[in-house]
């Protein structure tokens, strides 16, 4: 197959060239409407990020304080222009993002076209490695500017207005009181607006992390540096308020009051005090000493929330609303999605100690081999929940999904202990009783496979991080196999694992029997290094003697929801849509019906009612909508089952039985090292002479010290980069909740 001939509709397709027809012979139309789409969102976020940054300056304090009169004179007053100029936004471009996705639909892939020339991407450009942010792209740290830019430029703004408006006949304690006054002020408002994107983040099956095709796991970190900024900037803005009411000897008094008009203190004290919890129990020693204490305190994000709005009440809060009702819809489905119970169709434990799970899934659950889901086991704890790698294609099987996880801790220890001791009972001919409740929130990932977007693949793990990589050398296999398209053709795989027991790991996939003389198609070369041993064990098996498959090829009555997971861009659209404009109209009967009749005055009360549309939409109108989904997903279900009355022998067995060369060319391709570590400038020398001017991607899963050692090595090949060497892209597939 040539390259430039490679059509990409059937990747995600289950009705092949059918819809590949639709989409090629629309596809002027969809390009022109997608680009008209994606124009107006860059369009409206620039402008609402513009606004923001210079409100602080005089000439856009003006400007904002002739905007937000639009509405004065209506039932809504400031607070409905306040409400479209910063709030509305968000919500306009979740929609708009919507339709770009539903528009999209299999030509989605279409955008992802490769130059014939290799180039530069900031998205995958490692800029800076070993600093406070850990790994960050050139994207990266254009955002990270901009954020730095616009809270120094507003201080300064702020700190000159201050100092300019000051009475000059003043005492230097009444200078000062009236300085900590003042910035106390403006640092609450910037921290709103910090605020304002600190959400957005953390909602892991959004539409707007699927229109910019960012997975959670990447997010996470834009979370926590975000996090991080707020919580100093709302510190500051408490620490100066306290200082001037001391000054002034009115400390407990201020502290303790509760204005009808104004803001009210006491939830202020109470937001930023829950604020403070999650923040000090969020940093990375103490979140390592307990992950515990860090998960069930960042549950008091719905104290500060709520006592936020109780503070500034209704029109201050709406400058960071839209973010939160963004996370308040995809908290909502979550909830829904988590309450099912998952069947687990099988569980072991491998020799190295690590345990394989085998959930059960319907057939229209759509992931991609790089997903990750978050699994409860309620045998455990009916609160806790981790994050794993999938570790099975979704092409392995139509009817489950397969994660390996690694015993690290407390909770993933007690995890294979019962795993242990329920094969145990098995060997000894007594009847276990039910070993696991699992339920499974998303997959989560990227929208596209992006793995499948290059010719040539380094794939970079370190111990357990080999399972993504398990799933997308699957994928790749299996995709060969069927004649799907597939651009891969060139796979390095360079593992470092502690000690040789993990060396099993590779064997829980058989690549031969899943794609039998798949060597004469894709050339994949293994490089393992073993970091803690020396030579090898006396007895060492075939690392590659395969383990025979757990899986269940019928339909379950318990698979995962695909409320997540799905992408369904009807449902998913329509619950976004249909809570949004539910909750603009409670908003209009409660302004109109209810607080301007009755007179309701106090702040504190405006931002809990506030409040309260925000979640009553969500719950009425989304909750309608999740109803109808689900039926449609009970019908989609029973439909399968008659569908699937056969067993596939394919997904049974794996594969059909033939004689295969390829194994023999896998111990060929595969260097395995006793005590040594990789040596990365050395492997991409390699890699340059033998692939050329090409563009490489590479994928890293491992811990933080892997990761930084690969995007080192990026740099500094692109920096000294010849013209006829290839362009390393760093992609890593790492995440710390």
């Amino acid at each position: 197959m040539e390259k430039n001939s490679i059509d990409y509709s059937p990747l995600l397709s289950h009705q092949g060239d059918e819809i590949a027809g639709k989409v090629k012979a629309s596809s002027p139309l969809v390009s022109a409407t997608r680009w008209t789409l994606k124009s107006l969102i860059c369009l409206i976020f620039t402008a609402w990020a513009a606004l923001i940054f210079l409100i602080p300056s005089e000439p856009g304090h003006a400007l904002f304080s002739k905007l937000i009169t639009f509405t004065q004179n209506t039932p809504f007053g400031v607070t409905g222009s306040t409400f479209m100029i910063l709030c509305a936004p968000v919500l306009i471009i979740a929609f708009l993002a919507i339709a770009h996705i539903a528009i999209s639909g299999e030509d989605h892939l279409h955008q992802k076209k490769t130059s014939k020339s290799p180039r530069f991407r900031l998205w995958t450009f490692p800029v800076l490695i070993n600093g406070p942010f850990g790994v960050v792209s050139a994207a990266e740290l254009i955002g990270i500017v901009l954020f730095a830019a616009y809270v120094i430029s507003a201080i300064y703004a702020y700190t000159v207005q201050t100092l300019a408006s000051m009475p000059d006949q003043s005492s230097f304690k009444a200078k000062s009181m009236y300085m900590l006054d003042i910035m106390g002020l403006r640092l609450g408002s910037i921290g709103l607006y910090c605020l304002a994107f600190l959400f957005l983040p953390v909602s892991r099956g959004s539409v707007l992390l699927r229109y910019i095709d960012i997975p959670f796991e990447h997010a996470t970190k834009y979370h926590v540096w975000l996090g991080h900024l707020t919580m100093v900037i709302f510190t500051l803005h408490g620490l100066f308020y306290c200082i001037e009411w001391t000054m002034d000897g009115r400390l407990l008094k201020e502290l303790l009051g509760w204005k009808d008009i104004g803001v009210a203190n006491l939830p202020g004290v109470i937001s930023l005090l829950a604020g403070l919890l999650m923040w000090v129990t969020s940093l990375p020693g103490v979140r390592k000493w307990n992950f515990e204490l860090f998960f069930y305190t960042h549950q008091l994000y719905v104290v500060f929330v709520v006592f936020l709005a109780l503070h500034v009440g209704d029109f201050i809060f709406t400058m960071c609303a839209g973010g939160i009702f963004i996370f308040l819809l995809d908290r909502f489905l979550r909830f829904f999605q988590s309450r099912r119970t998952v069947n687990v169709i099988s569980s072991r434990c491998l020799p190295c100690g690590t345990v394989e799970l085998v959930l059960s899934k319907p057939q229209n659950l759509r992931y991609n081999a790089l997903s990750f889901i978050f699994l409860q086991v309620r045998e455990l704890s009916w609160l806790q929940w981790h994050p794993f790698s999938v570790s099975s294609s979704p092409l392995d099987g139509k009817h489950h999904l397969t994660v390996l996880i690694k015993v690290l801790g407390k909770w993933t220890a007690r995890l294979r202990d019962r795993i242990t001791d329920a094969d145990a009972q098995k060997d000894l001919s007594v009847q276990p009783h039910k070993v696991l409740t699992a339920s499974v929130e998303g997959p989560y990932g990227h929208e596209v496979p992006y793995h499948l977007m290059y010719e040539n693949l380094v794939l970079v793990a370190g111990g357990i991080g080999l399972s993504p990589f398990l799933a997308i050398l699957s994928d790749i296999l299996h995709r060969v196999r069927e004649g799907k398209p597939c651009r891969p053709r060139n796979i390095l795989v360079v593992w470092a694992v502690k000690k040789s027991d993990e060396l099993p790991l590779l064997s829980t996939i058989d690549m031969e029997k899943i794609c039998p003389f798949f060597s004469d198609k894709v050339n994949i070369d293994v490089h393992i290094y073993v970091t803690r041993e020396s030579d090898p064990p006396l007895e060492e098996g075939h690392i590659y003697k395969p383990i025979k498959p757990s899986m269940c090829p019928f339909p379950s009555d318990c698979g995962m929801s695909v409320l997540v997971g799905t992408g369904d861009n009807f449902w998913s659209g329509l619950y976004v849509i249909s809570s949004t404009l539910g909750f603009l109209f409670l908003l209009s009967l409660l302004y109109i019906y209810y607080i301007n009749p009755y007179g309701i005055y106090k702040w504190w009360y405006k931002g809990l009612l506030f409040v309260v549309c925000m979640v009553a939409s969500v719950v009425i109108f989304g909750g309608t909508v999740i109803g109808l989904w689900h039926n449609w997903e009970k019908r989609t279900s029973l439909r399968d089952k008659s569908n699937n009355t056969k067993v596939d022998k394919t997904e049974q067995n794996g594969s059909v039985a033939l004689e295969d060369p390829s194994q023999d060319n896998i111990a060929k391709s595969t260097v395995l090292r006793y005590g040594s570590r990789p040596d990365f400038k050395e492997i991409f020398e390699a890699m340059s002479e033998k692939w050329g001017n090409v563009d490489v991607g590479v994928l890293v899963c491992g811990p933080p010290t892997l990761q930084s050692s690969v995007a080192q090595e990026i740099r500094s090949h692109s920096l000294t980069r010849k013209p006829h060497f290839p362009i390393f892209h760093f992609n890593s597939h790492s995440f710390d909740l």
